[in-house]
C-alpha cells in the first residue's frame, strides 16, 4: 500500500463505503459513512483501496488527543481497522511493508488473530488495552421499557419529565434541520465549546451532519416543549442488529430531557431492533457513569496495535 494514495473523504465517495459496509458490517462504532465523514476534517482521514479491502487512515489522527507524556513520531500513520473479508490479515501486510503504524479501534478477535498469526515474521507488535473507547451496547426494549429495579433512577427521571412538560416528539425531517443548528449553538454557548478542541471538534461535526441531512440519509428525533426546543439525536442502522447513536444533545436545565429523547427516539424509530449501540465514554468519568447507569447488555472491547 502507498500511503501517497489516498484521498480525503467527500460526500461523494458515500456509495463506495456503503458497498463495503453494507457487505461487511461493522462492529465498531466508528465505522459508519456518517461518522467517518462529519468527522473527517478533525481526523483528518484519507483513504483508499487496497487488496479488495478499504483502508481509512490518518497521518495527524492523535493531533493533541494522545496522553500528555506520550512522545509520537511525526510520520506515525494511524489506521482504523480494514473493511473487508479478511482485515487481519490486510493488518498483518500492513505492518509488514510500512513502518511507524499504529492501529486503532481494532476489535479483540481481530487484535487475538494478528497475534497468534505467524506470519509476521520479524515484525513486533505492542498490543494495548482501549477502555476509553469501548462501545456501550444496550438491548432497546430495556432503554424503552427501563423495566425493573436496576433502572428506577432513569425511569424516575424520564417520568419526570413526561408529566411535568407539555412536550412534543418528532422525528428530524429538513424542515426542522435549523432548529436542530440553533438548538446545538445554544448548547455549545453554554458549554463553552470555543475553549475545548474537543466540543469544538464535534459542533463541526454535528454541524456536518445537519448539512448534508439528506445526503448522509441517517434518522433523528427532536424534542420540544412548547415553543422550545430542549434535545436533538440522531443515528442508524450499523449492522443488522445494531443501532448506533451518534449525537444526542439536551438542555439539562429540563430535568430528564436526556432520558426522553433517548427512550423517545428508540421507541418512535428503532423499536423493533434488537440492540443500540450508543458509542464510547472516552475516559470522562461523567459520562462513564451516565452510560452505565443504563446497564449494558455488552461491551464492544477495542484494543490498539502497535508496531514496534
Amino acid at each position: 500500500m502507498d500511503p501517497t494514495k489516498g484521498t480525503p473523504i467527500t460526500i461523494e465517495d458515500k456509495p463506495l463505503f456503503d458497498s463495503y459496509l453494507k457487505k461487511y458490517p461493522p462492529e465498531i462504532s466508528e465505522l459508519t459513512f456518517t461518522n467517518l465523514f462529519i468527522w473527517r476534517k478533525y481526523y483528518d482521514f484519507l483513504f483508499l483501496e487496497f487488496k479488495d479491502h478499504l483502508i481509512v487512515y490518518s497521518k495527524s489522527f492523535l493531533k493533541n488527543k494522545w496522553k500528555a507524556n506520550e512522545i509520537r513520531r511525526n510520520d506515525t500513520l494511524y489506521f482504523l481497522p480494514p473493511i473487508g473479508a479478511s482485515p487481519d490479515l490486510i493488518l498483518i501486510d500492513l505492518i509488514q511493508n510500512l513502518n511507524h503504524i499504529e492501529f486503532h479501534k481494532v476489535t479483540e478477535q481481530i487484535a487475538e488473530n494478528v497475534n497468534q498469526n505467524r506470519n509476521l515474521g520479524d515484525s513486533r507488535i505492542e498490543i494495548i488495552e482501549d477502555r476509553d473507547n469501548w462501545d456501550y451496547v444496550y438491548e432497546i426494549k430495556d432503554l424503552i421499557e427501563l423495566p425493573g429495579n436496576k433502572y428506577r433512577q432513569n425511569r424516575r427521571w424520564l417520568t419526570k419529565f413526561l408529566s411535568s412538560n407539555n412536550y412534543e416528539f418528532s422525528v428530524i425531517t429538513e424542515d426542522s434541520i435549523n432548529i436542530c443548528k440553533k438548538l446545538q449553538l445554544e448548547w455549545c454557548v453554554r458549554r463553552g465549546c470555543k475553549d475545548d478542541e474537543a466540543l469544538y471538534g464535534e459542533q463541526i461535526a454535528i454541524n456536518e451532519a445537519l448539512e448534508h441531512f439528506k445526503e448522509l440519509n441517517y434518522k433523528g428525533g427532536l424534542l420540544c416543549v412548547g415553543d422550545k426546543c430542549v434535545g436533538f439525536t440522531f443515528g442508524e442502522m450499523l449492522n443488522k442488529d445494531n443501532v448506533v447513536i451518534h449525537i444526542e444533545k439536551a438542555h439539562i436545565e429540563f430535568e430528564g430531557s436526556y432520558q426522553a429523547i433517548n427512550h423517545l427516539f428508540l421507541k418512535n424509530c428503532y423499536p423493533d431492533v434488537k440492540f443500540v449501540n450508543r458509542e464510547q465514554d472516552l475516559g470522562i468519568l461523567g459520562l462513564k457513569k451516565a452510560k452505565e447507569s443504563y446497564k449494558p447488555h455488552h461491551m464492544v472491547e477495542k484494543k490498539i496495535i502497535v508496531k514496534k
